[in-house]
């Protein structure tokens, strides 16, 4: 770097051993202070994985052992036919119409598609809730909301005298 720029260190200063442009002190092994800084996190980085790698095959021998004296339960038999719900035909609907093509017009969206709250992709043009029908009553979401963020306060009676 000195020779790029043509100038000379002073007689007692050194440059850096890492040639990054600065100068460089004796003790901190001729390395500036960001070289340096950079030198002892590495350094405390390699010592806690070599602690963490040479405390982790004694505890990962005591796991195994652990778990090979654990005793295996038994699971009762689930009827699989009656565990599955059954699917209302709207969502089987859903499900069979492609969700990267717009509802209305069936344009192919991908994924600049807009995801309504009433649960349908759309395309840019029919993204707004006017635009395509939608059905979900944005208004009494937002009355719930209001209601539940500002819970109704009442006083407490006072006594006549």
């Amino acid at each position: 770097m000195a020779e790029e720029h043509r100038c000379q260190a002073p007689e007692g200063h050194r440059l850096c051993v890492n040639n990054c442009g600065f100068f460089g002190n004796s003790a901190t092994m001729n390395l500036c202070s960001k070289c340096y800084r950079d030198l002892c996190l590495k350094e405390q980085e390699a010592s806690s994985i070599k602690s963490a790698l040479s405390s982790s095959p004694s505890s990962s021998s005591t796991v195994v052992e652990s778990i090979s004296q654990v005793p295996l339960l038994a699971l009762p038999e689930v009827n699989r036919e009656s565990a599955v719900p059954e699917i209302a035909p709207a969502a089987e609907q859903l499900s069979q119409q492609q969700p990267n093509r717009c509802m209305v017009c069936r344009k192919r969206v991908g994924l600049t598609g807009f995801r309504c709250k009433c649960g349908v992709t759309f395309c840019g043009s029919h993204r707004y809730p006017e635009n395509h029908g939608c059905t979900f009553d944005f208004k009494k979401v937002g009355r719930e909301e209001i209601a539940r963020a500002n819970p109704l306060v009442k006083a407490g009676k006072l006594e006549k005298i």
